[in-house]
């Protein structure tokens, strides 16, 4: 077992955790924050399954999504806070 697969579990493990809190959270913040965790979980996993299979197409997957997951945590941060 490497490293990578201890990694993978550590997030899948956290993924889960998130998705525990996202269903359990006792307001709309702690939500949106499990959210964040559960999704940056998976592009973490994408990132380290690039750097296990060598593929450089997990590469623009891991860019895209993290730029996406950045703007739907600023628009969840007005939309919590109450700014619009």
């Amino acid at each position: 077992m490497t490293g990578v697969d201890v990694a993978l579990g550590v997030l899948a493990l956290a993924f889960l955790l998130g998705l525990l809190r996202a269903a359990l959270g006792p307001g709309v913040a702690d939500r949106a924050i499990a959210a964040d965790v559960c999704f940056f979980s998976v592009v973490a996993g994408f990132a380290l399954l690039a750097l296990r299979s060598g593929s450089e197409a997990f590469i623009d997957v891991v860019l895209v999504a993290s730029l996406l997951g950045f703007l739907a945590t600023v628009a969840l941060a007005a939309l919590v806070g109450g700014r619009s």
